[in-house]
């Protein structure tokens, strides 16, 4: 019921925003390329449903590449700075340094080097969700108390044993919950990725949309990547639950 009141309120509050916005629109009477009406960009969501599917499909893939590969390294980087402390302290500058360099510096770099293919843009991808995936599953490992691992050392149980039984199972909601932001910006990662040089995805659709004043199919793209982002965070908030619920 707390849920059903929730989503309710929610509801109530983006149909208030839609309605004054369409009404500023038609009273102030701007003209579509400036600031386009919701029902308009509705339409146009429906019109261009197969274009904005086509490019969807593109930057879900690039997204979907930059997860495997952001999770992969930050898991990796997160065993490595557990185990060996002084390569974790070492390693904190270039952490904090993947994330403060801004995305559209280093987007024409993986242009350069990687070419105008998927891969640049996954890359950006993988490079904005391995830090969240870093630090939250570093903070799970550590987060595991020192009675339990004392209990299973006691008992003999090897590091490899130990780190499958205790630690990885210990430090899996904290992973998930890098996971959820990871995923939701990977596709700001995918999207800049476009922007820079590509033929396809929402990206270059927004960029070409722009070109052309045509701001209803802009707005429509931005409607497609709020609705991917949306069906991410929950598809890992799903996966989660069933993960937790099998063990």
């Amino acid at each position: 019921m707390k849920k059903k009141t929730e989503f309710l309120q929610a509801l109530l509050i983006v149909a208030l925003i839609l309605g004054l916005w369409e009404g500023a629109v038609r009273v102030l009477r701007f003209p579509p390329y400036v600031l386009p009406a919701p029902t308009r960009i509705f339409v146009t969501f429906i019109q261009d449903f197969s274009l904005l599917l086509y490019h969807s499909s593109l930057t879900l893939l690039e997204v979907g590449l930059g997860l495997g590969m952001g999770v992969a390294l930050g898991v990796a980087v997160a065993l490595a700075a557990f185990y060996v402390r002084p390569l974790g302290r070492a390693l904190t500058p270039f952490l904090v340094g993947s994330q403060v360099i801004p995305v559209f510096a280093v987007a024409p770099l993986f242009v350069l080097w990687f070419g105008f293919g998927i891969w640049p843009k996954a890359a950006v991808a993988a490079m904005i969700v391995f830090f969240p995936v870093a630090v939250n599953f570093l903070d799970g490992l550590q987060a595991v108390g020192p009675e339990l691992v004392e209990f299973f050392q006691a008992l003999g149980t090897p590091e490899p044993r130990l780190l499958r039984m205790v630690r990885i199972p210990a430090a899996l909601p904290f992973l998930f919950s890098g996971l959820r932001i990871g995923a939701t910006l990977a596709l700001v990662g995918a999207t800049v990725g476009e922007w820079v040089g590509a033929s396809r995805g929402l990206g270059y659709l927004m960029i070409q949309a722009n070109a052309r004043l045509r701001l209803d199919r802009v707005f429509a793209a931005i409607l497609a990547l709020s609705l991917l982002g949306l069906g991410l965070f929950w598809a890992v908030g799903a996966l989660e639950r069933l993960l937790f619920r099998r063990r």
